[in-house]
């Protein structure tokens, strides 16, 4: 008989399926699991404090010998709070689910309990997953938006800056001009390191996400693959094919693969999204959980615990939870194109 007491063993507490939760099977996704991309900050609090500085170089006045020096002025600084997010699910086992279920094998109740658990842990964790790279996409844009489209924070207001307008490659051009491509990776470039300030130094990798229409004209068009034709690096472009990747114009292009949709988490199949990666302009923060145990500690990227009906005894709620915030120090060294 399965009892509702099996629950309240130590292999069902929230500090043990939070640890478990790390073990189920990964969702691979682009951008949140990008090396050298977000910079992670566990955090003991929900806000998250950014400091702005605007410490840039400064031409120096030529003076006379003898003459008072000119004094330097102090950083400008302005601290601000950020609230982190919470994104919550869970997923109710029935008892009725549980009747005349029939253990497979030598499986024990406790055992049945526990595969069935993280079935459901897995399903949940894949829509955190697909919620993380959506922030993530987000945050590359310099706008963080909600499930329903709302904004969570637009980085470009908050700091006071602004980013490029879309740029037209066109791409799409019957007769297009010599080096026309190329002219606009570079702006491309320019803008970004220039946007940059100076954070990054010479580790600073340009990245481009392009739509399935504006990485299909890239790749076609006649002065990229005549760039790589009789040289060793043609083998870098026969690579880029469908939701593959190759080098041209000094940024790593990218076929952004998002949900087959093309809309939930999606670039745009007209549009392409650039960003530095190595800069640090991308950070990642974790909150903890809203129970005592995890009260001042660390965050961590996913939190789960059950909580049984007390009332009739008949279900118990597998849930999960995660309170991140996705910020962007530096939308002013993001980019943006369009194909036509």
């Amino acid at each position: 008989m399965v009892s509702m007491d099996v629950f309240k063993g130590d292999a069902f507490s929230a500090t043990s399926l939070t640890a478990s939760v790390d073990k189920v099977g990964y969702v691979p996704t682009l951008l949140d699991s990008m090396p050298g991309l977000f910079m992670d900050k566990p955090i003991r609090t929900t806000d998250v404090w950014i400091e702005e500085r605007d410490n840039g170089p400064a031409l120096i006045q030529t003076s006379e010998r003898g003459s008072p020096i000119a004094e330097k002025e102090g950083d400008k600084r302005k601290a601000r709070s950020f609230r982190t997010v919470r994104l919550a699910q869970k997923s109710r086992i029935m008892s009725e689910e549980l009747q005349n279920i029939r253990a497979f094998g030598q499986e024990t109740e406790l055992k049945q309990l526990q595969t069935e658990i993280a079935r459901r842990q897995v399903l949940m964790r894949n829509d955190m997953q697909l919620t993380r790279e959506h922030h993530a996409l987000g945050c590359l844009q310099g706008l963080v938006t909600d499930a329903d489209g709302s904004t969570l924070y637009n980085w470009a207001t908050e700091f006071g800056q602004t980013i490029p307008v879309e740029v037209d490659f066109d791409l799409d051009a019957p007769t297009p001009a010599s080096g026309v491509v190329r002219k606009k990776c570079n702006a491309a470039v320019r803008s970004i390191l220039r946007g940059l300030k100076g954070l990054g130094g010479n580790q600073v990798e340009v990245i481009g996400l392009a739509g399935d229409n504006f990485w299909d004209d890239l790749t076609a068009h006649s002065e990229v693959r005549e760039t790589y034709l009789q040289t060793q690096a043609a083998a870098s472009l026969r690579e880029g094919n469908a939701f593959e990747s190759f080098r041209y114009g000094g940024i790593t292009w990218i076929n952004y693969r998002g949900t087959d949709d093309g809309s939930t988490v999606a670039v745009g199949t007209d549009k392409a999204k650039f960003f530095p990666r190595n800069a640090g302009i991308f950070q990642r923060a974790w909150a903890p959980a809203e129970r005592f145990e995890f009260v001042n500690t660390p965050g961590k990227q996913l939190y789960s615990w059950i909580v049984l009906d007390r009332d009739d005894n008949a279900w118990a709620d597998v849930k999960q939870f995660a309170y991140p915030l996705y910020v962007c120090v530096q939308p002013q060294a993001l980019y943006r194109a369009k194909r036509t």
